[in-house]
């Protein structure tokens, strides 16, 4: 088997993006065999990732954004263990949440080198039969994630997710909810809700600062809604730590008005979740020095 083969399944949209076509040309000529396919629609994902292991291919590129990464995670997750690749990130979205958490370049062809590393094994998080490998979140920040549009990201960038947050201020309701897990309760109000093996969501949002890919855990980050918002905000902008935080390998949460959450870009309504972490579920291709690794190298 050739070692040096891997199968790019690259989000439809940047079939004509040059900047990647350069960088896999750069990589076939280092000796690489780089195969390429293109998503169309929902569902391409996990039968590109079941064809790349049925050809034996030993490792998966997913080309796009936090969506098409998710995709193709879950899809390597839940295939059969004994021909499951390995797995590389090509950023290529607005967001780009778990690629910039964990250190992995925006630039193509900086990022397809990271197939030359080791891959390291790291966790994925599970809600029912879905599996996410960066960020579940509940409050008013997945709804300013839901309701960015395409076309302001395309104008705006990340920066999009700011301004439609900003626009929707006023709007700002908090949920109501009962969070448990081992050794851990909480109750109340809360205006932001992450449930972390990443760091960041929405564009840039940190709420979970401190999670390891690695660690068997999932990092809760939760932002208690305040009585007086404009304080609330005046001590965000200074710095203050205003979240409630804890890392479990489990949690449950129930919301009697229901919850709305926003997994890795997909969207899920239910008044009662448990969330947990499925530990080395996955052998990705990071850098060695990622702040997402507790084991370095």
């Amino acid at each position: 088997m050739n070692e040096r083969k891997a199968l790019l399944i690259l989000h439809g949209k940047q079939a004509t993006n040059d900047e990647v076509r350069e960088a896999v040309g750069q990589l076939r000529e280092r000796g690489w065999q780089l195969d390429v396919r293109l998503t169309w629609e929902a569902g391409d994902a996990r039968r590109l990732v079941e064809e790349a292991q049925a050809a034996g291919y030993p490792l998966v590129v997913a080309g796009g954004g936090d969506g098409t990464l998710r995709d193709v995670a879950e899809a390597l997750a839940q295939g059969a263990a004994n021909t499951r690749p390995s797995l590389a990130l090509l950023p290529l979205g607005t967001a780009n949440d778990f690629a910039r958490a964990a250190g992995v370049p925006l630039e193509p062809a900086v990022a397809l080198a990271l197939l030359d590393t080791p891959a390291q094994p790291i966790d994925l998080g599970q809600v029912g039969d879905q599996l996410f490998l960066n960020m579940a979140t509940g409050g008013f920040g997945s709804q300013v994630t839901a309701s960015t549009s395409e076309d302001l990201k395309k104008v705006l960038g990340a920066a999009a997710y700011l301004f439609t947050g900003l626009s929707r201020f006023s709007e700002l309701q908090a949920a109501s909810v009962t969070l448990h897990g081992p050794g851990f309760e909480w109750q109340g109000e809360l205006l932001a809700l992450g449930i972390g093996n990443g760091r960041q969501a929405g564009g840039g949002h940190v709420l979970c600062p401190d999670a390891k890919a690695d660690d068997g855990l999932l990092d809760i980050g939760i932002l208690p809604a305040p009585q007086e918002m404009v304080g609330a905000l005046r001590g965000l902008l200074a710095g203050e730590e205003l979240f409630v935080r804890a890392r479990l390998p489990w949690v449950e949460i129930k919301s009697a008005q229901g919850l709305d959450i926003n997994l890795d870009g997909e969207p899920l309504q239910a008044d009662s979740l448990r969330f947990e972490v499925v530990p080395q579920a996955l052998c990705v291709h990071l850098p060695a020095d990622s702040p997402l690794l507790s084991r370095p190298g």
